[in-house]
């Protein structure tokens, strides 16, 4: 087992190698800024020690003149040095307020998108996996700490430097003030650290409490989730079980605190025991004119920036180490392999796509969803898949666009595999539809819609002929702004208030999104689930006269399913049945007895 010295010692060069990791990050965004952040150092360090100086100078001197022993003009020049350093330091400040929010602004956005387009890069399988997930979220609170990390790394340097000078100071003034000092802040400095340990080791600890209570939170916020806590009468029991997780992470870092309450007010009581003997030795040396008057002011200030350092230094260095957990969760992600571009390119659709002995199982799963899948859908064909649920139509949609590999057995576009250098060409074929659609709150409708093909400037006849075929150009002119209204009522722009849509308005919206893409080959997975059935109707007579187009559909609706030109029945992982409406009613089969309730 580690012991604790080595733990320290392991934790001082964690530090160490992020702040120069950041340093690095900083040099490449912004190397200017280093050069600023090293002035800083200097100057945030100096300039207090500096005007304490001169201000116990301007003490002594106008004691001087006002004896009738000194010189005026030397007390002027000590008083104007004193301002001026005063105003350097309140100059630098705010010139380093800039400096900071500039830095912190360069180096969180480069480290952000660079993490998010990793995690856009990564083997679709990924995101299935709850620990490559929970390693992006811990990674990504670690990069937004990467600027502070190093702003926080210099003001220890700071902090630093103020202690080793200020104690140079105290000790030119005499040495066993120094020695007092010194003796003074280590017991305090000692219990300071070992509390801020062990609250740093129970915030990572209940990382997971802090989570379940922030979602139950961030779910007990949202107006739209209000309504069905209420109806189910969820809502006290929530409260109740969100200030016991709140309880059981807080109370702990209370009673830390009062765990170590008589030892930090004894570290109190021995700095304060320690800045009182400075300053009654200061002051009988003066009155013994052994000392200048002014020594007092230096000393007194001294003592207590001394203290002040050892305090900021333990705080610092602990928040530091907080930070520092989830280094090894941004090094493990950045080090996740990525998906090289694909490059290679694709003709359009010739042939027809064919599956053969098609086998997968997700990632970490015991059981495969697909067991031996073989079918062939060919250029212009009208295709529906359907089963019961479970049955593994999605994830045969998910491999026949390629987001995923099969374990075995291939997936061929005219013949040739499909492999991870086709899929972005092949991707460019498709316009896909899923279940879980995306609704781009943000945008406005027409936005929504364009969303299909970004790649090429907004075609505004392209785009109504996508609504109309939607069946969503109705809704959409109606709207205040009409296609620029926004679609989220809590989106508003002067006086373009956004409006709440039905779930089939949003259903209808996506599916204009996928028209608009016009691709020569389009799959819906449930596409109208939430349309009534005589807009349903329309909306695939219009989809099936296309006959250069290449429709494969998931659905349940028998209207749906009556159109097509070949039905693919699954069950288990497999193809259980396949043929027309007709052929597959004669049958008498599995697809007759799902359903014969709807003929």
């Amino acid at each position: 087992m580690m012991s604790k010295k080595s733990r320290q010692i392991s934790t001082v060069r964690s530090v160490m190698a992020v702040f120069w990791r950041v340093v690095a990050m900083v040099w490449r965004t912004s190397p200017w800024a280093i050069t600023a952040q090293v002035v800083g150092v200097l100057l945030s360090a100096l300039l207090p020690l500096a005007t304490t100086y001169f201000a116990a100078l301007s003490t002594t001197a106008l004691a001087e003149v006002y004896a009738g022993h000194g010189e005026a003009r030397q007390l002027l020049i000590y008083v104007v040095t004193t301002v001026v350093l005063g105003v350097m330091s309140s100059f630098w400040g705010v010139v380093q307020a800039y400096v900071e929010q500039l830095l912190r602004y360069r180096v969180e956005s480069a480290v952000i998108d660079e993490m998010l387009a990793r995690l856009h890069s990564l083997d679709f399988w990924r995101y299935d996996d709850p620990a490559t997930i929970d390693t992006f979220d811990k990674a990504r609170r670690f990069t937004l700490s990467f600027p502070l990390i190093f702003l926080q790394s210099i003001t220890i340097i700071t902090h630093l430097v103020s202690l080793i000078i200020g104690l140079w100071i105290i000790t030119s003034v005499s040495w066993w003030l120094g020695l007092i000092a010194l003796v003074a802040i280590v017991p305090s400095g000692v219990v300071q650290f070992r509390l801020s340990r062990l609250q740093a080791q129970h915030w990572r600890g209940n990382v997971n409490t802090r989570r379940r209570m922030y979602w139950m939170e961030n779910m007990m916020s949202q107006p739209s989730m209000i309504v069905e806590m209420r109806l189910y009468g969820l809502v006290q029991h929530l409260l109740v079980h969100r200030a016991r997780l709140r309880d059981q992470d807080q109370l702990r870092m209370i009673r830390y605190e009062r765990r170590f309450m008589g030892q930090r007010l004894g570290g109190e009581l021995l700095q304060a025991a320690a800045e009182v003997v400075a300053l009654v030795w200061v002051t009988l040396e003066i009155v013994a004119h052994r000392q200048p008057i002014g020594q007092f002011v230096l000393v007194q200030q001294m003592v207590g920036r001394v203290m002040s350092s050892v305090d900021g230094l333990i705080s610092i260095f602990n928040s530091i180490d907080e930070d520092i957990a989830n280094l090894a969760e941004y090094q493990q992600f950045m080090a996740l392999p990525v998906v090289a571009a694909g490059t290679a390119q694709l003709p359009s659709l010739r042939d027809g796509i064919r599956l053969r002995d098609v086998k997968f199982a997700y990632y970490g799963a015991d059981r495969s969803v697909l067991r031996g899948v073989s079918l062939e859908v060919w250029r212009g064909q009208h295709v529906a898949i359907v089963g019961e649920n479970g049955a593994g139509k999605t994830t045969l949609i998910k491999l026949l666009t390629g987001l995923y590999m099969p374990d075995s057995g291939q997936v061929l576009i005219d013949g040739q595999q499909l492999q991870s250098d086709l899929v972005p060409a092949w991707h460019r074929q498709l316009a896909v539809l899923g279940q879980d659609f995306l609704r781009y709150t943000f945008a406005t409708a027409d936005d929504n819609v364009w969303y299909g093909d970004v790649s090429r400037p907004r075609d505004d006849q392209r785009l109504a002929r996508a609504l109309r075929a939607a069946e969503a150009a109705d809704f959409v002119a109606k709207l205040p702004k009409g296609g620029a209204n926004y679609v989220d009522k809590w989106m508003e722009s002067g006086d373009n208030k956004g409006v709440e849509l039905s779930g089939g308005q949003w259903q209808r919206l996506a599916l204009a999104r996928n028209f608009y893409r016009d691709a020569p080959v389009i799959i819906l997975d449930e596409p109208t689930s939430a349309i009534d059935a005589a807009a349903e109707a329309r909306i695939f007579r219009h989809l099936f006269k296309q006959k250069d187009k290449t429709v494969i559909t998931v659905s349940h609706r028998l209207s749906t399913i009556k159109k097509a030109d070949i039905i693919f029945f699954m069950a288990d992982g497999k193809i259980a049945e396949q043929g027309t409406y007709d052929e597959l009613v004669a049958a008498r089969g599995a697809f007759y007895e799902m359903f014969k309730a709807q003929m």
